[in-house]
């Protein structure tokens, strides 16, 4: 029996983050590099976790980057603001997979990047996967 929580129904909206883009994470082409989205990724997951986990980083777990995914759609050019948005795509044993999507704040139907990454949460001391927090199953539900 599989110990992996999956859905055909449609990912459930986590978190969403309104962010003004920063003059620095562009590039001599005038587009932001894409270095800087898995940034603003990360930066929706720490404020979501932070909002809606308690101790999501205690002393004997915390979360580590297993795997990224990203799609490139199209450049996101200053000025602007963007709207992070993450969704649960699968819980797992020790790990979540968070699904992610960067829009255009003003049209959403504009889609610059999307994908999922999966984090695992590990005993700090030993380095080893440890069950994923009971927090962070009911802040996917």
């Amino acid at each position: 029996m599989s110990e992996t929580t999956t859905s055909s129904a449609p990912m459930s909206k986590l978190f969403e983050l309104r962010m003004p883009l920063r003059w620095g994470d562009h590039d001599a082409l005038n587009h932001v590099n894409n270095a800087a989205y898995l940034v603003y990724l990360q930066e929706a997951r720490v404020q979501w976790l932070a909002e809606h986990v308690a101790d999501w980083a205690a002393h004997d777990s915390a979360p580590i980057m297993a795997a990224v995914h990203a799609n490139y759609r199209r450049p996101i050019t200053w000025p602007g603001e963007i709207v992070v948005q993450l969704f649960c795509e699968r819980l797992g044993t020790s790990s979540i997979t968070i699904a992610h999507r960067i829009v255009d704040a003003k049209d959403e139907s504009v889609l610059y990047m999307d994908g999922n990454v999966v984090m695992v949460w590990i005993n700090p001391a030993t380095g080893k996967s440890v069950p994923l927090p009971e927090q962070v199953r009911a802040a996917c539900v």
